[in-house]
């Protein structure tokens, strides 16, 4: 038997919940954001939830970081 696939952390899969938990966002500001083009890369799966790999939620963050 062998064990179950699983990503390198770089390739770490996240959920929509835990997104929203990082990013302290109601899940319609996220939504909103996916509409308009302005929210990290998303993967959806057949069942329509969605998943965000770690590595884009941190380049997004990283684009979205201010200046001092």
């Amino acid at each position: 038997m062998t064990p179950p696939h699983r990503a390198p952390a770089t390739g770490q899969l996240l959920t929509l919940a835990e997104v929203l938990a990082e990013l302290d966002v109601p899940k319609s500001t996220f939504f909103r954001w996916k509409a308009t083009g302005k929210a990290p890369r998303t993967i959806k799966y057949p069942n329509g939830s969605l998943r965000i790999r770690r590595r884009d939620l941190d380049a997004w963050l990283n684009d979205h970081e201010e200046a001092a």
